[in-house]
């Protein structure tokens, strides 16, 4: 038996990807899990193959969270024991990002998380536990170039499960920031998406499972910080001891990036 074990789980954003492989884990795991995503035919595909229950929501909206809570409690009858908001959108480029980027990123890679969080750690709290993870990438704790709503989302997502941590975790709820860097899914640039593509590589990208693995041994392990890429802790430490080094190693990769775009066109 594991902590996973006979748990009702939803998970966000798991009609594939980091989501997906989740889900897939902790069905392994012996969870009862409900996935839910935007996109309908991929959605019951994955729930099908898994054996997870769908349910087709926009949770970057307060009444698409409440959606997923009721469905979620009414399907398998009693509350869920862990949420993990897992659904997140990289929209926009540099300061041309639209209004409407910015305000679809708030809504989906911060406030769905907090609305979650609104109708869960009430009634978790009368209990005594409940589990409340967040997907919320090493962007959340270094930075990202080319994309500032992603970047300054991730960094809310990751402070808002701290606080989270913080504020409740004396009283029983466990909380878990998943941070890893490259993944291999939708979100992530290919090798001829561009100049930045080129300066970041892909020789350190991981298979969504390998995330979902880190996830698992992180709650096992008790540590808040879900590390995919463990050099990220090391980066995240260096960042904080020495911050214009860091900054100034990010405006030279910066600059790598600016030539590379010139010499493209």
């Amino acid at each position: 038996m594991t902590e996973w074990t006979d748990r009702t789980v939803v998970v966000t954003g798991a009609a594939r990807g980091i989501g997906a492989a989740i889900a897939q884990r902790l069905t392994d795991e012996g969870s009862r899990v409900v996935v839910t995503d935007v996109l309908p035919d991929e959605l019951t595909e994955t729930a099908e193959a898994i054996g997870a229950h769908p349910v087709t929501a926009d949770i970057g909206t307060e009444d698409g969270v409440r959606s997923v809570v009721d469905q979620a409690r009414a399907h398998f009858g009693g509350d869920i024991d862990v949420w993990v908001g897992n659904a997140g959108v990289a929209r926009g480029e540099g300061l041309e990002s639209s209004e409407a980027e910015w305000s679809s990123s708030w809504e989906i890679n911060v406030l769905a998380h907090v609305r979650a969080a609104r109708l869960l750690i009430p009634g978790w709290l009368e209990r005594g536990h409940g589990r409340f993870v967040v997907t919320a990438s090493a962007a959340g704790l270094l930075t990202i170039l080319g994309q500032p709503t992603y970047a300054v989302t991730k960094h809310g997502a990751e402070a808002f499960a701290e606080w989270l941590a913080a504020t409740y975790g004396h009283r029983g709820i466990d909380v878990h920031a998943i941070c890893p860097q490259g993944v291999r899914t939708d979100m992530y640039p290919g090798p001829n998406d561009g100049a930045l593509a080129a300066v970041i590589g892909h020789d350190g990208a991981l298979q969504p499972a390998d995330v979902a693995d880190a996830l698992v041994k992180a709650v096992a392990a008790e540590e808040f910080l879900v590390l995919p890429h463990p050099e990220v802790k090391d980066y995240f430490a260096f960042r904080a001891s020495n911050t214009d080094k860091w900054l100034g190693g990010m405006q030279r990769l910066q600059a790598r990036v600016d030539q590379l775009g010139a010499d493209e066109k």
